[in-house]
């Protein structure tokens, strides 16, 4: 498996980068071996997309970093290199162990929404019990709550059933704007699909007993929902 190699390569370099900057072997005897892996872990990474997170393609410009002063100790040497090489390895760890890896998305700009959905991808990344698909439900929730803030206007957006949305009725402040800025028979395909995006990610919402799969369809059809109305909203 690709994963666990590049985890043993990476390891690899990483305790060799430790070794020359605590007084370990020199650099003339370790470069060529380092170079050598670095190439080597690079095509790796690339062939499953995964961001390389080493900088320094050989030793002598990772002994330029740490003897600029910004390292000056042994001790953080080593801080800086775990911050830098542990993202990745939890990456490919999860990776390996075959949990699911989901790309971020383009931001709306809207800050609150991007926020919820960049904790959804991370949540389902990691989540594993029904108690954490369940917070994913609460997450997608809070997504829409947050859209219906950020698009709706009370005074051209009028719910469709005629109740009034209160503020965490995200659900009616995103139909109430559809219906207003898609609004006539040509528009009639898209707003069907549209709503029931957003019905089925209300649904997934509210089930007390969740899967994975419960999960995964409740954050798409809320990605969906969200990029649908950015695309509306001229943010896309």
């Amino acid at each position: 498996m690709i994963e666990a190699e590049c985890i043993k390569l990476l390891t690899a370099e990483k305790l060799m980068m430790i070794a020359v900057s605590t007084g370990g072997p020199r650099i003339e005897a370790a470069n060529p071996e380092y170079v050598e892996r670095r190439q080597r872990i690079n095509f790796l990474l690339q062939s499953i997309t995964v961001s390389d997170p080493n900088c320094y393609s050989d030793l002598w410009g990772w002994y330029a970093k740490w003897s600029s002063g910004e390292l000056p100790t042994y001790s953080s040497r080593r801080q800086y290199l775990s911050q830098l090489f542990q993202p990745t390895l939890d990456t490919l760890a999860r990776r390996a162990a075959g949990i699911i890896s989901i790309p971020a998305q383009e931001p709306t700009g809207w800050t609150r929404v991007d926020r919820n959905l960049d904790g959804i991808r991370q949540q389902l990344e990691t989540s594993t019990t029904e108690e954490a698909f369940q917070a994913i439900g609460l997450r997608c929730r809070e997504a829409l709550i947050s859209l219906g803030e950020a698009v709706f206007d009370p005074s051209k957006h009028v719910s469709t059933d005629g109740i009034a949305p209160s503020a965490t009725d995200g659900f009616r402040m995103i139909e109430a704007f559809i219906a207003f800025e898609l609004a006539g028979s040509s528009n009639e395909t898209i707003r069907s699909h549209l709503k029931t995006s957003l019905r089925l990610a209300n649904e997934l919402q509210h089930r007390r007993t969740a899967s994975l799969r419960d999960a995964m369809l409740c954050g798409e059809a809320t990605r969906s929902v969200v990029n649908f109305v950015a695309i509306i909203a001229n943010r896309r």
